[in-house]
């Protein structure tokens, strides 16, 4: 499929090659520029624009580019991404290969010690590599890693003003205990 900036069907080297000009000169392009260049008449090469639609070639010229240049520019994120995601795979297999090791040395130092009257080694330091075997495992396979608890402190302060406006719409508060009492004879 042919481009709206490509020789057109009937248009003749000559005037192509005077438009070919008039593109690649740039922001800076002129008619007269190319009718220098090439020892042309202005009016011939007017002709040739108008005929030929050169200002819309050159649009449609401009706007390949920007298309080409976004699908280079796409396939560039896309090769990255690509190559991002490899190296996240790599490392969580190395996590896990990791991850294994240090669960196998944590059961052995554990038959060690268990197995030992000197308990070479401290319990402190088999619970840390169990640990750190079990971090690696969730960091690898996608898990949590730790439990965040968030807590807050709310100060509430009324209006005065409002809570006498409540009292007086609905009247003076109920004791608790008789709200209590009533609930509790309703449930038998």
């Amino acid at each position: 499929m042919a481009h709206e900036f490509e020789q057109k069907e009937r248009e003749s080297n000559k005037a192509f090659a005077a438009f070919s000009i008039y593109l690649n000169l740039g922001p800076e392009r002129s008619l007269a520029t190319v009718a220098k260049e090439l020892g042309k008449s202005g009016t011939l090469l007017g002709r040739w624009s108008a005929k030929y639609d050169w200002a819309a070639r050159v649009q449609a010229h401009a706007a390949h580019l920007a298309m080409v240049e976004r699908q280079a520019t796409d396939a560039a994120i896309r090769q990255k991404s690509a190559e991002w995601m490899t190296r996240q795979v790599e490392h969580r297999e190395e996590e896990w290969r990791v991850r294994s090791e240090l669960i196998e040395a944590g059961r052995e130092a554990l038959r060690r010690w268990n197995a030992s009257e000197k308990r070479c080694g401290s319990l402190e330091g088999i619970t840390r590599m169990f640990e750190l075997a079990s971090k690696l495992g969730r960091l690898s396979s996608g898990l949590p890693t730790d439990h965040t608890v968030t807590t807050a402190h709310v100060e509430l302060s009324l209006d005065m003003e409002w809570v006498e406006a409540m009292k007086k719409v609905y009247g003076e508060p109920e004791e608790l205990k008789l709200i209590e009492a009533a609930a509790s004879k309703e449930a038998k």
